[in-house]
């Protein structure tokens, strides 16, 4: 959890994209992180007095801590209620428990794609649920493997906005920019080379192939058939249009495109 402790904007930090709207995307997903005011998060913006009552070093060691007490109720999928966090986790900081469960929230939902569903609303009671349905995460084999359809997502996105087929480069690029590099061991997302390249393309997500007729070899990323089967593109944009605080209106040629090939596809 050492790494979950960062400031937010340290783990998900802007991203230097080629262009405007991945830089929308990918980029303002980590301000949005980092804001207790966020507009899509499960708890209503009104506890902005309660947040400076408290130094954000401590908000963010709170926010880690309940962050790893979610995590452990997702593996055993457990449904979870406010009263429990607050005697588990908060029991010495029960009037900040909005802002740090609105934090650890757009944490599960941004790092790990795992989103937290208000159920009953009137006993505040949550369940936490795979981003988009995904199924990756279904099986988590031991008490050290972390959720990574957050990654997966935003790695479904970069290959819809690039035209259904990402670069490698520039797949590499976006993941440098956020502390992801081939070749090294990552806290949450183990060596993401292999991941991406070994453990999701033998999972049937990610595609991963040589660009036809290059020379010298380069290679692409295009959806595998398991995540045409559990998700769309369209769903896919919709999110993280919807977690980074655009209004899908703003971008109509994305969206007519993001319909239009749904359609041919049906």
């Amino acid at each position: 959890m050492s790494e979950l402790r960062q400031p937010e904007a340290d783990l998900q930090a802007p991203v230097q994209a080629q262009g405007p709207v991945e830089a929308q995307l990918f980029g303002a997903a980590g301000e949005e992180a980092a804001s207790p005011s966020s507009s899509s998060s499960p708890v209503a913006p009104s506890f902005s007095a309660c947040a400076e009552s408290l130094p954000q070093d401590a908000l963010t060691v709170l926010k880690s801590d309940l962050v790893a007490f979610l995590l452990l109720k997702y593996r055993t999928k457990e449904p979870i209620c406010k009263a429990e966090m607050l005697n588990m986790v908060l029991r010495d900081h029960r009037d900040h428990f909005p802002v740090v469960f609105s934090r650890a929230s757009k944490c599960m939902q941004l790092v790990f794609g795992v989103d937290v569903k208000e159920v009953h609303p009137h006993e505040r009671t949550y369940v936490l649920v795979p981003t988009l349905g995904l199924t990756c995460d279904a099986v988590l084999s031991d008490g050290q493997s972390m959720p990574k359809a957050g990654l997966l997502v935003m790695l479904l996105g970069l290959i819809a906005l690039s035209g259904d087929r990402a670069p490698e480069e520039e797949v590499w690029g976006l993941l440098g920019n956020k502390g992801l590099c081939a070749g090294r061991q990552h806290c949450i997302h183990g060596e993401v080379r292999e991941l991406l390249t070994r453990v999701w393309v033998q999972e049937g997500y990610l595609e991963f192939r040589q660009v036809p007729h290059s020379d010298p070899a380069r290679y692409e990323f295009l959806w595998g058939p398991r995540a045409h089967a559990e998700t769309s593109k369209w769903q896919v944009l919709e999110y993280l249009l919807r977690v980074s605080g655009w209004d899908p209106r703003s971008l109509p040629s994305l969206c007519a495109e993001g319909v239009s090939n749904e359609e041919e596809g049906a």
